[in-house]
């Protein structure tokens, strides 16, 4: 346990290191800190095993794929996917950087999260899907990139009362943010099962900030 905590330690500071000379670093320490509490409770949700191959649709700087590559291993692989320039030349520094062999940093697009077919045990999606502009394009090609009864979790937040949309998202949002019923529904259109919806994400958290809503591939 103790050899653990210092690992866990060890790459905390790493990733504080690699990602504070291009974001500011109370933005990266808090990244870290939610990360390194969340990914343990997900992967559990996603029942995730060493070996297994996990997606991290919409991976920004990309710590939350930093701390589920120790979750599936050295022999599992962590496909870490993004739109952005930025995010996706920060996420390949720090794989080189670390030596982090099991991390495939993947270039997504607006309508496919570009995922090869059947390489996913498991996809997740971080404050990430009230973003979509083309969601059910992105549901249909999460769909093929996973094996079947394979696990997709959306993480996300409601949208507070007259809060702005992002630009070309859907007015049915109604506002900064997405209700579950609405992902349940496109995700369901899309052809997966819902299993379940948790109301507070992480479940430990004092407030309900954050909802799961967790589908499976038939």
């Amino acid at each position: 346990m103790r050899e653990a905590r210092a690992a866990i330690l060890l790459l905390c500071i790493l990733l504080s290191t690699v990602l504070a000379a291009q974001r500011p670093a109370e933005i990266v320490q808090s990244e870290i800190r939610q990360a390194n509490n969340d990914v343990p409770k997900l992967a559990e949700v996603l029942g995730l095993e060493p070996g297994m191959s996990v997606a991290d649709v919409g991976a920004g700087g990309g710590a939350m794929s930093m701390f589920m590559a120790r979750q599936v291993g050295s022999t599992g692989r962590v496909y870490a996917t993004d739109i952005a320039p930025a995010q996706l030349a920060e996420m390949r520094e720090m794989v080189s950087r670390e030596h982090l062999e099991n991390v495939i940093v993947v270039e997504g697009a607006d309508r496919s999260a570009n995922l090869s077919t059947a390489c996913c045990d498991a996809i997740f999606m971080r404050d990430v899907y009230h973003h979509l502009v083309y969601p059910e394009e992105i549901n249909r090609s999460l769909l093929v990139a996973l094996k079947p009864g394979g696990r997709l979790a959306i993480i996300d937040f409601e949208p507070s009362p007259g809060s702005k949309l992002p630009d070309g998202v859907a007015t049915n949002r109604g506002g900064h943010g997405v209700p579950p019923a609405i992902i349940v529904d496109e995700v369901v259109a899309s052809g997966f099962t819902h299993l379940r919806t948790i109301p507070k994400w992480p479940p430990d958290s004092n407030r309900a900030q954050y909802f799961l809503v967790l589908f499976r591939k038939p």
